[in-house]
């Protein structure tokens, strides 16, 4: 069952029931569809754009897999199933290299209300220059990798702090945490370079 040309008004949802029917045209427009924004977790997460190619075709020929023999099923959006199988295979990649940073002093029961104390607003967009953006890039990738995958699916994919939750397995609290030391971090080493980010 092959998909029409209107195939890019298409649901998530809708895409997994045509490709698992038969329909590469539907594997084509997902893989359009979150490609980048898989990627360039992956990138941030591995620190290494060739690594990244690397564990990015083995989290969609795993997708394939899944959808193809029926393993697959529809119990959360599919983008935040495929981010749960990204940062899997990218901590098996860490792990496998023997770069996997520690985190120490993380505290399971923050309180949501102590978040404040850092604003979360860390877009690229908002720094100055390019080359200001690069040195953030350059700065994330220091963080702890616990620290630095919270940031980058809140501040660059857009989730919720449910959704990073679920797709690390960790509490809200946890996740919320993460990303406070993570941002309050790159606030320390910013002012090393006397730059400020907008809040």
């Amino acid at each position: 069952m092959e998909v029409s040309m209107n195939a890019y008004s298409l649901s998530d949802k809708q895409l997994v029931q045509f490709y698992a029917n038969g329909s590469e045209k539907a594997l084509e427009v997902l893989l359009h569809r979150h490609k980048r924004r898989v990627f360039s977790y992956l990138k941030v997460i591995l620190g290494s754009r060739e690594r990244a190619q690397d564990t990015f075709q083995d989290v969609f020929i795993k997708v394939i897999d899944e959808i193809k023999t029926g393993r697959y099923i529809e119990e959360d959006k599919f983008i935040h199933w495929v981010f749960r199988i990204a940062h899997n295979m990218a901590i098996m990649e860490q792990r496998k290299r023997k770069n996997m940073p520690t985190f120490k002093g993380e505290e399971d029961g923050l309180n949501p209300a102590e978040y404040v104390l850092c604003p979360n607003s860390l877009k690229e967009d908002e720094i100055n220059t390019e080359t200001n953006a690069e040195l953030i890039r350059a700065l994330i990738r220091k963080l702890p990798t616990e620290q630095r995958e919270v940031l980058i699916m809140k501040n660059y994919s857009n989730m919720t702090f449910k959704e990073i939750a679920d797709i690390t397995n960790v509490s809200i609290n946890t996740a919320i945490g993460r990303m406070r030391y993570a941002v309050c971090s790159l606030r320390e080493m910013l002012d090393n370079y006397s730059l400020e980010l907008v809040a």
